[in-house]
């Protein structure tokens, strides 16, 4: 039974691959290359699944294209740029610092911020301790809690 707990848990430990073998490159460092490159970019269907972990039809056909511009010579930045002018910034993990991402980059912080914040006002809008509770108590209660608390003393 454990051995089957350990083999489950080494499958699931190990990464998925979609990578086909029709599509590995004979060179090993243009593969390694591709696959450095594919790792950064994002299938546009399963969305937050990089391009070599995904089945999907476009996740291929994007391997694909890394591939070929691989071939024909293409630096990674050109690839990355090709890919960004097809299907916008939105296909790269690591999107740009700039204007049109910047909602993207400081959105979690600003949260993040505002959160702080609300913590911090309901904070200082709570009661200080039982004090603050006792003072809210009219002359009525205050006898009555005091009846209620010699009856529960011991003696």
């Amino acid at each position: 039974m454990i051995r089957i707990w350990i083999m489950t848990l080494v499958l699931l430990a190990s990464p998925a691959a979609a990578v086909e073998p029709d599509e590995v490159l004979s060179d090993p460092i243009l593969e390694e290359r591709a696959r450095a490159i594919s790792s950064k970019v994002r299938c546009v269907v399963c969305q937050n699944e990089p391009i070599d972990n995904s089945n999907a039809g476009v996740a291929r056909d994007l391997r694909l294209l890394i591939r070929e511009r691989l071939v024909a010579g293409d630096s990674d930045q050109e690839i990355f740029d090709f890919l960004v002018l097809r299907y916008g910034d939105f296909v790269l993990f690591k999107p740009p610092f700039k204007p049109s991402t910047y909602a993207l980059w400081l959105g979690p912080f600003v949260i993040l911020l505002i959160g702080g914040g609300a913590v911090v006002v309901s904070l200082a809008r709570r009661p200080k301790g039982p004090a603050a509770s006792a003072a809210d108590l009219s002359v009525e209660e205050e006898t009555e809690l005091a009846k209620l608390m010699q009856k529960d003393t011991p003696q």
